[in-house]
């Protein structure tokens, strides 16, 4: 009986078309196994819930507005525990004209809070017109320079305001204020809209 022998470029070809066939069986093998039997009921994992888990997944915890001389003004989504820093970043980061000492980068942000940015020559503008503000101060970002210009606020309880808001977090409210030594409802009462959490 004649020996059938393959020359060496035939062998390649027999040994590339038995390759290619064991991996095609592996892949076929491998997804019929991953995927259900036809007809079977899919159902989906019951993952054990704690609470508040697939409330922080599904939403942001902060929803922020960064106004001012920013590249992208606007709302920016927020995890919980972000700074001014992290919404001024997501709104594109500051502009070529923004004042950046006016800004209180490390202060926590606080959900609904508007994040004021600034531009240079907009607070010596301020400080020219008697030191009046252009809208609410925010407690939870404002420098102690900025708090300064609230009335019945000077240096000393502005400062106390920015130290109290470091050890203990951002306002979540005014009322906050009662806090702070030297505040109490009378001035509280008289802050009000002036300023936000």
């Amino acid at each position: 009986m004649p020996v059938f022998r393959l020359d060496v470029p035939a062998r390649r070809l027999v040994a590339v078309a038995l390759l290619a066939l064991v991996v095609l069986v592996v892949v076929w093998r491998h997804v019929a196994a991953a995927g259900p039997a036809p007809g079977a009921l899919r159902v989906a994992p019951i993952v054990p819930a704690s609470p508040g888990v697939h409330a922080a997944a599904a939403a942001p915890a902060l929803v922020v507005d960064v106004a001012g001389a920013v590249r992208r003004p606007g709302l920016v989504h927020l995890a919980k525990g972000a700074r001014v820093a992290d919404a001024v970043a997501r709104a594109g980061g500051l502009t070529r004209r923004a004042e950046r000492s006016g800004v209180n980068f490390a202060a926590l942000v606080v959900d609904g809070e508007q994040v004021l940015v600034p531009e240079r020559g907009a607070a010596v503008a301020g400080a020219a017109a008697g030191g009046a503000t252009t809208g609410p101060v925010s407690l939870s970002s404002a420098t102690a320079e900025q708090l300064d210009t609230l009335p019945g606020i000077g240096p000393v309880t502005a400062q106390k305001i920015v130290d109290y808001r470091q050890q203990h977090g951002a306002f979540t409210s005014v009322d906050g204020l009662d806090a702070i030594p030297g505040i109490g409802p009378a001035r509280i009462a008289e802050l009000q809209g002036l300023v936000v959490p």
